[in-house]
């Protein structure tokens, strides 16, 4: 029984760092772009990505993944996602994405606009682009300013990857809950519980480690 707990709650793992993983390959370029868009001079475009933040996140991420699931078929009469488990799948990737590079967006606009505007004067003075003074003066002290936030956001992506079992996408829970209804066993979802707190400690590391690195910024 061991065997078979730890096989199943291997196989839910793996999903979970898939979910994990994609979600910040893609949600971490798309809130500097949207933090951009937040920024931007031009009123529209600010109007436009301000809403998409305010109503992302404003709303559950368990209602989004559903509505971004069943939403296309409903509306439109057509699956936009495919069917079966890839097609969910690629589903809650996409709401995942969304709801993350929302608040990542946040994030990045306030670490953006903490920095004075003294600094891009005198990036300015040297004879630098506006593109050469974001990517080699303000870029790193802004990563510097945001990595406990992000690293916060980071944390609460890897406990949300549970609720990716709403809309029927197996994950490690769904695993662990599978021998509480087939064989009355409550500890494999402890088990589940030291995965999560095992993962959130690697991270904090990791995270505590780069803040070091990147401690000579004062």
């Amino acid at each position: 029984m061991f065997q078979q707990v730890m096989l199943e709650l291997t196989n839910g793992s793996v999903k979970t760092l898939e979910i994990f993983f994609l979600t910040l390959l893609g949600a971490l370029p798309l809130g500097l772009i949207i933090s951009f868009g937040s920024m931007s001079k031009f009123f529209p475009l600010k109007a436009v990505a301000k809403t998409v933040v305010w109503i992302i996140r404003g709303t559950p991420l368990m209602l989004q993944l559903i509505i971004i699931y069943y939403g296309p078929g409903l509306i439109l009469g057509q699956n936009l996602w495919g069917m079966g488990n890839s097609g969910r799948f690629v589903a809650v990737i996409v709401a995942f994405i969304i709801n993350y590079g929302a608040y990542f967006s946040e994030i990045f606009r306030g670490g953006i606009e903490s920095i004075s505007q003294g600094q891009y004067d005198a990036g300015a003075v040297l004879g630098l682009t506006k593109r050469q003074v974001f990517f080699k003066i303000i870029l790193l002290q802004v990563i510097k300013r945001i990595l406990p936030p992000i690293s916060n956001e980071v944390i609460n992506l890897v406990k949300d990857t549970s609720l990716a079992r709403i809309i029927a996408v197996y994950e490690i829970i769904w695993a662990g809950q599978l021998f509480i209804k087939s064989d009355g066993l409550i500890w494999p979802l402890f088990m589940t519980g030291a995965y999560y707190l095992l993962f959130s400690g690697l991270i904090t590391i990791g995270f505590n480690q780069l803040e070091k690195k990147l401690s000579y910024f004062k």
